[in-house]
């Protein structure tokens, strides 16, 4: 079966292992993703990920970090999506809780925050804001 929004199901498996108070959750590996791991890891909203590679496409296993019985992200949302892309101009980075949270951007340099987006002078397509 194939999978019309990676990005989504990679944010609701761990929307949905962090309501349930798992340690880890498994997401189907692929490079985006893993960039969006890593930025999450960067920014401290997980506490690590492992790389996982097996026969096809591999796993990464994320492990979820929490602050006493509260999981560390509180709201963590799609904002493009595959019927509706927005794209921003380097000066319409949006700011998520008024600098509280952060967005992921796909830019012409990679994946990267918005913050780092606006250092570099770059727009691209907002991917989701995490809080």
């Amino acid at each position: 079966m194939t999978m019309t929004d990676p990005v989504s199901d990679l944010l609701t498996r761990i929307r949905n292992a962090s309501a349930a108070r798992h340690e880890t959750v498994d997401i189907p590996s692929s490079k985006m993703k893993l960039e969006i791991v890593r930025i999450l890891k960067e920014e401290g909203y997980v506490s690590g990920y492992t790389q996982i590679q097996d026969t096809k496409q591999g796993m990464i296993r994320v492990q979820l970090k929490y602050a006493g019985k509260n999981a560390v992200i509180s709201s963590l949302e799609r904002v493009s999506r595959p019927g509706c892309r927005v794209y921003v101009g380097k000066s319409d980075i949006p700011q998520v809780i008024g600098g509280l949270g952060i967005c992921i951007l796909s830019t012409s340099h990679g994946i990267c925050t918005g913050k780092q987006a606006k250092e570099k002078g770059l727009g691209g397509e907002v991917l989701c804001a995490v809080s």
